[in-house]
């Protein structure tokens, strides 16, 4: 259940990264030394989960960006439905990790609700069929699964889902 204080909002200088620690050193290394840099350079867009506004520390974050699906890779039933494109435009969740002292408090599915209602948000000023997701693991990838999200058949660790059913999600 949420926390009903709980605010998402873009990183910031008065974010606390250095007191963040997820437990996995290369997402732990994303938000600490690389997040603003690829904000600064438009690769993607860091959002962060804190207690409540005003406040510094950071309980958990994701990340959002631009993405084309290979067409060729997409499951032939879903290919089916989608346009003779060689990319489809996508909205790449690119990351997302929950504060150790955090887990076990729903902060993983609130960021992923946030993050899918900021995307589908967005695909009505620009076009994205689906969120695509690269699993750290399979842990995450089960996640993902139960949420609706599709592995693609030849890419390990990465899955989707469309953008219709994440309409549904908050129909």
């Amino acid at each position: 259940m949420p926390h009903p204080t709980w605010v998402v909002e873009p990183l910031g200088g008065a974010h606390d990264r250095e007191g963040f620690s997820c437990g996995n050193s290369a997402l732990d290394h994303y938000l600490k030394e690389q997040a603003n840099q690829d904000l600064r350079r438009g690769c993607a867009v860091p959002f962060v989960l804190i207690p409540s506004a005003g406040e510094s520390a950071v309980l958990g974050y994701y990340t959002l960006s631009s993405f084309g699906i290979d067409a060729g890779v997409v499951p032939p039933d879903v290919a089916k439905k989608l346009p003779r494109y060689p990319l489809i435009p996508a909205t790449l969740l690119g990351r997302l990790a929950v504060d150790e002292r955090h887990h076990g408090k729903g902060i993983g599915e609130f960021l992923l609700m946030d993050a899918l209602h900021r995307s589908l948000a967005q695909s009505f000023q620009i076009a994205a069929a689906a969120v695509v997701v690269e699993a750290i693991n399979e842990r995450a990838a089960r996640f993902y699964q139960h949420f609706g999200f599709i592995p693609f058949p030849a890419i390990t660790g990465r899955l989707f889902i469309m953008m219709k059913t994440v309409k549904q999600l908050f129909a």
